[in-house]
């Protein structure tokens, strides 16, 4: 099995879904609430639903993560790991930021991530070791090194009126030392941002595999670094995501580990 043929089905899944979203967008859409703000619509369900059959069809004994449908273990290495509609609260609002995000990983390791903006048609791909790619153009992070030209985006999690853990201390701190800082709603596309070098940095509280896996191994791929707030090495599974273009990761640390 090749990494390519693998890249193919992200692809295409990524771009089938994203087809599933534009077509919607501007139709009338059934809204659930998974939180009193969480979000999930039936096109979510609709993107998910043609996600699985194309990796199933392709590789039907391989395990996939999704976000909104359980399924179940299977013996293979092998993971999808599926954000139908990364920016589900945008869509629904009809507010452009969204996207689908698939990653695959191999007992662990991400080797290939594909996010797609069916708005802007922008498909950015990245393969373990062989870069990352915007529509078939390398891409790499910004060279800002330093915090005060830095501009940086965050996101603020579901909780944020029950838990003290909300990031707004951390917010508060940033907006202090940088040049700016963006919330749009879709932390897969901010991922992809800073491997693009439009963003130099993002960090975001209680993310879950589905958000930072592809956007993970983009930022890598495009020579930037994503850990943890201490600088350790990222879980996918954690609740710490930091991403930046390596040249301020120091810094970005330091003001997170600032009380």
């Amino acid at each position: 099995m090749q990494l390519d043929d693998l890249q193919t089905i992200a692809i295409q899944a990524a771009r089938e879904s994203g087809q599933i979203q534009k077509e919607w967008l501007h139709k009338e859409k059934r809204i659930e609430f998974k939180g009193e703000i969480n979000l999930v619509t039936d096109v979510d369900r609709r993107c998910e639903q043609r996600i699985i059959e194309i990796i199933r069809g392709a590789f039907p004994e391989h395990n996939i993560l999704t976000e909104e449908t359980p399924l179940p273990l299977l013996s293979s290495p092998f993971r999808w790991i599926i954000d139908p509609l990364d920016g589900t609260t945008n869509y629904a609002h009809g507010y452009p930021r969204f996207c689908t995000s698939i990653a695959l990983e191999r007992e662990g390791r991400v080797m290939v991530g594909a996010v797609y903006d069916p708005l802007l048609d922008e498909l950015f791909v990245a393969q373990e070791g062989k870069g990352a790619f915007l529509n078939g153009e390398r891409i790499a992070v910004s060279a800002t090194d330093r915090l005060i030209n830095a501009l940086l985006c965050t996101g603020f999690p579901y909780d944020l009126r029950e838990s003290r853990e909300n990031n707004l201390d951390y917010f508060n701190r940033f907006i202090m030392e940088a040049r700016a800082i963006r919330r749009d709603g879709s932390a897969a596309l901010d991922l992809c941002y800073v491997a693009a070098g439009r963003f130099d940095g993002f960090w975001e509280l209680k993310l879950h595999p589905w958000d930072v896996a592809a956007g993970k191994l983009l930022v890598e791929e495009a020579g930037g670094r994503v850990t943890d707030f201490r600088g350790g090495p990222l879980d996918i599974e954690g609740t710490e995501t930091l991403a930046s273009n390596g040249k301020i990761h120091a810094d970005m640390v330091r003001v997170l580990q600032s009380r």
